[in-house]
């Protein structure tokens, strides 16, 4: 089984972050910016080249939801960047409620002393391996629920 690429879609940026081989732990890579944000030839080749160097066969994107549980344009733009993803790459793409992900991010970063000019420029790579790092957790669970039911 290959990695897992966990993306963090926003309206100028996406942050970026994989799974170790075993499914356990994620990484921060990058956040990838644009400067329009309808503008995602680049975002999409940037991922392409990702998803091939880390040898990715499933993504997790982030999908905003508001807090009552309910679907507002980010989702819609969310899932219309998730269905091209799985059109043009081929692999299966998750959509993983990302609420709190980008205020837990802010959290981290505070905790750690991080600078706001620092923290503006990796945000969104955290709020990736928050995002990731929750599915890898449920994936886990889930393991360990069906393991207990052999």
């Amino acid at each position: 089984m290959g990695r897992i690429i966990g993306l963090d879609f926003g309206a100028m940026t996406c942050g970026v972050a994989i799974s170790d081989g075993l499914l356990i732990t994620a990484q921060g890579i990058e956040t990838i910016r644009r400067t329009h944000e309808n503008k995602l030839r680049k975002t999409y080749q940037r991922i392409e080249y990702l998803i091939d160097w880390y040898e990715v066969d499933r993504i997790v994107v982030g999908l905003p939801k508001k807090l009552d549980g309910s679907e507002g344009d980010r989702a819609e733009k969310s899932r219309a960047f998730a269905a091209d993803l799985e059109r043009r790459t081929g692999l299966p793409v998750i959509m993983w409620d990302e609420r709190f992900s980008t205020v837990s991010a802010a959290a981290v970063l505070s905790d750690a002393n991080v600078r706001l000019d620092k923290k503006e420029k990796v945000i969104d790579k955290m709020a990736a391996v928050i995002i990731l790092q929750n599915y890898l957790d449920f994936l886990a669970n889930e393991k360990s629920k069906n393991a207990g039911n052999e």
